[in-house]
């Protein structure tokens, strides 16, 4: 249970049986704002894509660029395949009927 100190700023004490542990968040005044309504695909696609520019930049420079960055940009497009995968089975990606 938080209960509410009247010293100083509003800090919320926690208090367990006889002990009190204060916390340093201070509660919050106002509400938070609605969250924002994002189309997290698109941005991961989005994301996808700068990768493979990037890995095509790469690959067009050859041996002027260290090879860790080929692996860093197919590193990449990888996981954001495997996030899109995840997307789909949490059903947070739209179905296509």
């Amino acid at each position: 249970m938080i209960v509410p100190t009247d010293d100083g700023p509003r800090v919320g004490v926690v208090r367990r049986g006889a002990r009190s542990y204060s916390r340093g968040v201070p509660t919050p005044t106002k509400q938070a704002p609605p969250p924002l309504q994002v189309d997290t695909a698109r941005v991961v696609l989005a994301g996808i894509a700068l990768w493979a520019v990037a890995l095509v930049v790469v690959l067009l420079l050859g041996d002027r660029v260290d090879r860790m960055w080929t692996w860093t940009c197919v590193a990449a497009i990888g996981l954001g395949v495997l996030g899109l995968g995840v997307m789909r089975l949490q059903g947070q990606l739209g179905r296509r009927d």
